[in-house]
């Protein structure tokens, strides 16, 4: 298209497109001079699993979009309640995962509530632990907050509005 439209003397500067999951692609092709990747920003467990599954490295990019929660209950060995569920993280691409703790599965949502559960049963957590959980998808859940908290080894450096949050047309 760009060969075609300079035979009509039409400049074409840009050739944008692709996305998180197939940047790499657009970029090996040689066609795209701009690239419009999103959700690599936040690399929620979505992506993470597709560029893993994809023959991509998930290493490529790393979380940064968190959700914190507490244990509120442990009520048997091998599974604890925390205080986020569907209120708290999207759940339309998959369950959120507690972030470096690969053994412990986020396995339901209720509105508020989520229950986390691990083979081997034993204590894993108390009441009162914070965990960090990496949303399933990140877009609709940055959706359900009003801020950005911006924490930069262990400080926090800044607060960015989520300025479209709750606009109405």
């Amino acid at each position: 298209m760009v060969a075609l439209l300079a035979e009509h003397g039409l400049a074409c500067r840009s050739v944008t497109g692709a996305g998180t999951g197939t940047y790499a692609f657009e970029a090996g092709s040689g066609v795209y001079n701009e690239l419009q990747a999103g959700s690599y920003i936040f690399m929620d467990v979505d992506y993470a699993r597709n560029q893993g599954e994809g023959g991509g490295s998930v290493d490529t990019f790393r979380h940064a979009l968190f959700v914190y929660t507490t244990v509120m209950s442990t009520p048997e060995p091998g599974r604890a309640v925390v205080d986020a569920g569907l209120k708290a993280s999207s759940v339309d691409s998959g369950m959120p995962s507690v972030f470096g703790m690969p053994d412990v599965r986020f396995v339901g949502a209720s509105d508020e509530h989520g229950r986390l559960e691990w083979d081997g049963g034993g204590a894993r957590f108390s009441l009162g632990d914070r965990l960090k959980l990496v949303p399933g998808h990140c877009d609709p859940t940055v959706n359900l907050y009003d801020w950005y908290v911006c924490v930069r080894n262990g400080r926090v450096q800044a607060l960015w509005p989520v300025v479209a949050r709750g606009a109405v047309l």
